[in-house]
């Protein structure tokens, strides 16, 4: 009990004395860092309001002002860690290490962050856009520092890592993306009536865009058959569904039009054995 007793009061005259010798600095410590805090958050404010100013990328400009709140924050961290007299260089050294480990376990994290970084300063493609890349097609729906999402006329959302953007060929065609389709018909109809009624056909739909405009013509002459290509733009959204549409729409009115659609025919010569 007596050996407690002493225990506990050494741990009372301990706590005295740390008090009596560093409360000016605890209590400094405590204010610098509560004002730190305050003044980084403003700073932050202030970074962030400035980018928009001058119309940096959205996710450009949260980066930038985190990293102006983070920054400051470390340095009233390591003014308060001054005040009780604690040196830094050990923590500095110690983070140095920490980081070339983390780096190179987790590089391929890096990679996406730094080819995020590429894509929002270089802008090959933004919010809104129909991109194509690696066979892949979809609307850019957000820009991430480490990946892209798509989303596609199905409802699905594409995940796609930036390192896997940066380097590789991308397509671009904005808001919408072009059809290309064909039709035959007998080289004993009207050609120039055929390709009036499919760019009548495609005036008829709001969703084909007019600009650029739609593009119809003689792709190719076949066996049985002269080849009507069109291609047109529409809304990425939407491209199967129009697509389909306007298919039905242009057969359907080469059937009223009496245009005739063939179809591939061989002729059988069978010789007698005698």
């Amino acid at each position: 009990m007596q050996e407690e007793l002493q225990n506990l009061t050494h741990f009372y005259t301990l706590i005295v004395d740390f008090f009596v010798n560093y409360s000016f600095q605890v209590i400094g410590a405590i204010i610098i860092f509560v004002l730190g805090l305050i003044i980084a958050r403003w700073f932050g404010s202030v970074t962030l309001r400035l980018c928009e100013r001058h119309e940096i990328d959205v996710t450009l400009r949260l980066f930038i002002s985190n990293c102006v709140r983070l920054l400051f924050i470390a340095m009233v961290v390591v003014i308060c860690l001054g005040k009780f007299g604690i040196s830094i260089a050990p923590f500095v050294a110690a983070i140095g290490a920490i980081s070339l480990s983390a780096g190179l376990a987790l590089q391929g994290v890096f990679s996406n962050y730094g080819a995020g970084f590429t894509i929002v300063l270089t802008r090959p493609f933004v919010v809104g856009n129909t991109i194509t890349i690696n066979e892949i097609t979809g609307v850019v729906e957000e820009i991430k520092l480490a990946y892209t999402l798509l989303s596609t006329e199905d409802g699905e959302i594409i995940t796609i890592p930036n390192k896997h953007i940066v380097g590789e060929v991308i397509t671009n065609s904005f808001g919408n993306k072009v059809v290309e389709a064909s039709i035959g018909i007998s080289y004993s109809s009207d050609a120039n009536k055929a390709i009036e009624l499919v760019r009548d056909v495609l005036a008829g739909f709001d969703d084909v865009t007019q600009e650029p405009a739609p593009q119809v013509g003689i792709e190719g002459f076949g066996d049985s058959s002269v080849d009507i290509a069109y291609r047109y733009w529409v809304p990425t959204q939407r491209y199967f569904e129009v697509q389909y549409q306007v298919n039905l729409e242009v057969y359907t009115a080469f059937k009223q039009a009496n245009i005739e659609i063939p179809f591939p025919q061989r002729e059988v010569t069978l010789k007698n054995s005698d």
